[in-house]
């Protein structure tokens, strides 16, 4: 126990130097990147259509097959209708679209699939959005629930009438149920989907009982919560056409000179301008190694402050000047930031119009 204690001593003494030696610390910041799929502000009114058919079968065990399988087709139809309804959610809750869900009278995909059946053709959307008045149609091309069957037999103790305790079977029953999707977006000007995007989701739930069929009956809510999952993918699946905010980490430099040392602390308070001004005066240190610190922890101060081309001028300095290796990665990393910049303000703008 001695020993044991000592190692777990020396172990959080060695993280704890280790950490402490370090010549960076690390921030966090918000950014916002572009809409991963963009339509032109002229779509103003979308589709959404059902392509997928319920597939047959279900695997699993004799009586329980028989049961998920009538149950499936049925589930397989609702939890289509469910992520129908979590998309068409999104889209109106975006405030842009008129959203038009649509009966399933457009060509169907083959019954059975799990992965993306043939995509419509171009005269086949055209017509489409013509017959329904429609700029763009959302497709859900197939969506498929798969269950796998395992179960198990054990004992359980339960009181007698006298009670004396006895022990009886009981069957425990495990459905792991993959839920998956592919969905589509079709313009009737392009040749080929705007946009093609599927879904892997997982449930599992167990039950028991002294036999299959009570362990199936004592679990509760399984329908509604592959409902409730597939309403989600809906909603998360319209989250492709808006821009997202996110949080990024970044390594700012620490040591080197008393100056970083104290912008450190500043910095630890929230004063980061403050510990630019110091950072600025190391920027002419007569060390190289220093110099190209400094310029890189100006280049995080510009990016902090929103100024992506000052940032990318100070991080490209602190590398082709100064030989700092952090600041290569950093200035490409600012590089993807600035042309991701460049596509939000110019999705920003045509929304504005």
């Amino acid at each position: 126990m001695k020993k044991l204690r000592f190692m777990i001593l020396a172990c959080l003494g060695m993280w704890s130097l280790l950490t402490s030696c370090s010549a960076t610390n690390s921030l966090s910041l918000t950014v916002t990147e572009p809409a991963v799929v963009h339509l032109p502000p002229s779509i103003k009114r979308v589709g959404l259509i059902n392509r997928s058919v319920p597939s047959e079968g279900r695997g699993g065990l004799a009586t329980i097959e028989a049961i998920l399988s009538a149950e499936g087709l049925k589930l397989d139809e609702a939890g289509a209708r469910a992520a129908l309804q979590g998309l068409a959610d999104r889209l109106q809750n975006s405030g842009r679209f008129e959203v038009v869900v649509l009966p399933d009278s457009i060509p169907l995909a083959a019954s059975g699939l799990k992965g993306m059946p043939a995509a419509l053709a171009k005269k086949e959307v055209e017509a489409l959005c013509k017959r329904l008045g429609v700029d763009a149609v959302f497709s859900l091309s197939y969506y498929d629930t798969d269950t796998q069957v395992n179960a198990s037999v054990g004992v359980v103790e339960s009181d007698a009438p006298l009670g004396i305790p006895v022990k009886l079977p009981a069957h425990q029953l495990e459905l792991n149920t993959a839920v998956r999707s592919g969905w589509r977006l079709y313009l009737p000007e392009l040749p080929l989907p705007l946009d093609q995007w599927e879904y892997t989701d997982f449930l599992q739930v167990r039950g028991s009982g002294i036999n299959p069929l009570e362990a199936l009956n004592s679990i509760a809510n399984r329908k509604e919560r592959i409902l409730d999952l597939s309403r989600e993918t809906g909603f998360l699946h319209g989250g492709r056409l808006e821009a997202a905010r996110i949080r990024v980490n970044r390594e700012y430099f620490v040591r080197g000179t008393p100056a970083f040392a104290r912008g450190k602390r500043l910095a630890r308070t929230g004063a980061w301008n403050a510990a630019a001004r110091l950072w600025e005066q190391e920027t002419t240190h007569p060390k190289r190694k220093v110099a190209g610190r400094a310029h890189h922890n100006m280049a995080i101060i510009n990016e902090i402050n929103g100024d992506l081309e000052a940032a990318l001028v100070w991080a490209r300095e602190a590398y082709a000047t100064y030989g700092n290796r952090q600041a290569l990665r950093y200035s490409q990393i600012l590089q993807h930031r600035r042309n991701q910049e460049e596509v939000l303000q110019a999705q920003l703008a045509q929304a504005d119009r």
